[in-house]
């Protein structure tokens, strides 16, 4: 591991706003709420949720209000100038977005005296845009990192004013990665705003990688990739859009699956081809093969992948789809 470490000097309470919306993100406004004062929370409109399709607020909101801070949900930023205008009478002196899932325009960027600060978890340029871990994973990258960077107009270009590098886990999906970054970043960001005045910010590449957001055809199991793909590619899709395939026009879901177990197959075959069926589903693929353990047929409950295939009448030889 490496990292980019800022002086600290004293720690002053700073006047903060703070923009995010998802349960990821309420962790870091607890952090500021803690140490600091957090004039401002901006957050996605509420949106409609459960049965009864009630109006719900975002998980930062109902955070934010149940502390009663000051809580604003503006359906756009661009050209809305009764919210510019409510900011600048605030006066926020810093600040801090982390998944707060708009991009915003320059008129709101300079309203802050230290300007903003995002918490992004990924190794910047690489991974650019609102799903950075979950493309981390998918391409199979081994080292990643966190960091601090001064928010501009432009989607994560700003310069960089602290990062943490760290391996990859070969085992771990995106929801732990996401948080273990999310919780060095929260480090980071305290010291950063302790020493707001002695920033050194260190300009980005023009050039970087973009990180779109998943589409639910991003979980779908490509067989003809290899075995490390498929695996890399289930870690980066949890929890959403999972992986799945498709068997008899049925989607089935992928819970949990392995590509390390001990005296694993080693027959050659199509792939998609049913290996074995001892401890579990053994499939095929490009290269190398996958056993998968658990699985959840459309309309039904998760269930050992041994005892669906009992239940779809597999045997070794046949091919998933």
């Amino acid at each position: 591991m490496t990292s980019e470490t800022i002086p600290t000097h004293s720690n002053p309470r700073r006047r903060v706003a703070f923009f995010g919306s998802p349960a990821w993100a309420v962790p870091v406004l607890e952090a500021l709420y803690q140490q600091h004062q957090v004039v401002l929370v901006v957050t996605q409109p509420d949106k409609p949720a459960g049965r009864g399709l009630k109006l719900t607020p975002c998980p930062v909101a109902a955070w934010a209000e149940a502390q009663g801070l000051r809580v604003e949900k503006p359906a756009k930023l661009r050209k809305n100038l009764e919210f510019t205008e409510l900011f600048r009478e605030i006066g926020p002196e810093v600040a801090v977005t982390a998944a707060y899932g708009k991009i915003l325009p320059a008129e709101l960027l300079e309203i802050p005296r230290f300007g903003f600060l995002n918490l992004h978890p990924s190794d910047l340029p690489k991974y650019r845009g609102p799903a950075p871990v979950q493309w981390t994973l998918i391409h199979g990258e081994t080292e990643t990192a966190v960091c601090i960077m001064q928010t501009d107009v432009g989607m994560d270009t700003g310069p960089v004013v602290a990062r943490w590098r760290t391996p990859v886990d070969p085992e771990e999906t995106a929801v732990e990665l996401s948080n273990r970054l999310r919780d060095k970043g929260i480090e980071l960001l305290l010291e950063a705003l302790a020493d707001l005045e002695h920033l050194q910010p260190q300009p980005q590449p023009a050039l970087g990688t973009h990180a779109p957001m998943l589409q639910k055809e991003d979980g779908k199991i490509v067989w003809e990739r290899s075995a490390e793909e498929i695996y890399n590619r289930h870690r980066g899709v949890q929890p959403w859009p999972g992986s799945w395939f498709e068997h008899q026009g049925r989607r089935v879901k992928v819970l949990q699956m392995s590509r390390d177990v001990p005296e694993r197959p080693t027959t050659r075959a199509e792939p998609s081809t049913v290996l074995h069926l001892a401890d579990g589903l053994w499939v095929a693929a490009a290269q190398g093969s996958l056993l998968l353990k658990e699985v959840q047929p459309e309309g039904k409950k998760p269930m050992p992948a041994a005892d669906w295939a009992r239940g779809a009448r597999l045997r070794v030889g046949d091919r998933l789809g």
